[in-house]
């Protein structure tokens, strides 16, 4: 099966799919677009650091590319009812028919805390809305307040997007509560290395052991480790997976060719 969506006048690119599986793809604002896989779903970050203007940029050069963009809602990152306006206004000028909204990892900013409250706000009506999941927990909130963010979020949402996990234990369980359909978080290749970094960030318990555990040996830890065995495993009970590109889009997009997920 292949798709093609229109890229500028006469290019084209290939939805990235397996069977019934399609992957999308997270970046940054700095994330040079010639360096992307040729994805559809393309989703952007709005890190600490980074302005409103900086997430519409690349949202504008993505969507001009073809691209179906997403931009991520942080709401502690959102000072008050005005900026979000402002933000929502103008990625829909910029032809986003799709959001993230999430909490963010980092101190309150202003009026928002969590994504539930900007939820609220309506501005997103006629949105398609990706909510957080967390099968690994999370290293700012107990399992029962993340449960209960979860109950009380999800009856507003169309799907979630999990933190990447290397856990397929805690993924099958996760995915088997979910009232949602579930975009499943895999880390692209990377060395177990960065690996171990970036779960150490954000508190991913399960997967750090498993990277260690994988790195007996101080050379052991710059072997790629890709998300294989994960998709392999989990591909029967969802139908999209979302990279996380810790180890860089070239080798994202060398991983994605190399095992024919292009079709």
């Amino acid at each position: 099966m292949l798709l093609k969506i229109s890229r500028g006048l006469s290019d084209t690119f290939k939805i990235c799919i397996m069977g019934n599986v399609n992957f999308s793809l997270e970046v940054t604002t700095k994330t040079n677009l010639s360096d992307l896989p040729q994805l559809k779903d393309i989703y952007i970050t709005f890190l600490p650091g980074t302005s409103c203007e900086d997430v519409i940029r690349q949202t504008k050069a993505l969507s001009s590319a073809g691209y179906n963009p997403i931009p991520h809602f942080p709401a502690r990152s959102i000072t008050d009812l005005n900026m979000l306006k402002s933000y929502v206004e103008q990625v829909k000028e910029a032809g986003v028919k799709q959001v993230l909204i999430i909490g963010g990892d980092r101190d309150i900013l202003g009026d928002y805390h969590c994504s539930l409250q900007l939820i609220e706000t309506g501005l997103f009506d006629g949105l398609k809305i990706g909510i957080a999941g967390h099968p690994e927990g999370s290293p700012n909130m107990s399992n029962d307040a993340i449960d209960e963010a979860m109950k009380s979020k999800a009856p507003f949402a169309d799907y979630i997007v999990t933190q990447w996990t290397q856990d397929t234990e805690a993924l099958s369980s996760f995915i088997s509560k979910m009232p949602l359909p579930v975009h499943v978080g895999v880390a692209g290749p990377a060395s177990i290395k960065t690996l171990v970094k970036f779960a150490g960030f954000v508190g991913l318990k399960n997967s750090l052991n498993f990277a260690k555990k994988n790195a007996s040996k101080i050379f052991d830890l710059l072997t790629v480790q890709t998300p294989d065995d994960v998709i392999q495993e989990l591909k029967a009970k969802v139908d999209n997976f979302h990279i996380y590109a810790f180890g860089g889009i070239k080798k994202a997009n060398d991983w994605l060719e190399k095992e024919n997920y292009y079709v």
